[in-house]
């Protein structure tokens, strides 16, 4: 059968692999992966990995997409450190005049600020272009 993703390790990438399932001093998960990937590389097939290892046929999938795409460190949990496909809309400076305006008294016929009034007088004061009540939601949580 023809993998979109075929594995195939190094030597190199081989003697890793085994080192780090010999260890055991791995998380289960990085060693059910390494395994799964050992068995790859011999030409087991995805349904014959899930069974082996205990993990979901999709499972396998992601994993030889990872390893060929990204590398083994990624595929065995390490995180890829792509750019945000957004830019964020509260930055540093306007997170401070969220904080800011959060602190100051609520707008007449309020008691307090509500997370959509905030939004709402965050684009009102031209801080920003457009804003969610989430985002703001988030960004209070954060610094508080």
């Amino acid at each position: 059968m023809n993998k979109k993703y075929r594995v195939d390790l190094t030597e190199e990438e081989c003697n890793a692999l085994k080192r780090l399932v010999d260890s055991g001093r791995e998380g289960a998960r990085r060693i059910r992966w390494a395994h799964a990937l050992l068995k790859a590389n011999a030409g087991w097939s995805d349904e014959e990995i899930a069974e082996a290892f205990d993990v979901s046929i999709p499972t396998v999938q992601r994993l030889r997409q990872r390893f060929v795409e990204e590398g083994l460190d990624v595929a065995l949990g390490a995180r890829s450190h792509q750019p945000r496909p957004y830019a964020r809309k509260l930055d540093g400076e306007r997170e401070a005049q969220l904080m800011a305006l959060a602190s100051s008294h609520a707008p007449e016929g309020h008691t307090r600020w509500t997370l959509r009034l905030l939004a709402d007088k965050m684009v009102e004061l031209t801080y920003v272009e457009s804003v969610s009540h989430e985002t703001v939601r988030k960004a209070l949580k954060k610094t508080t």
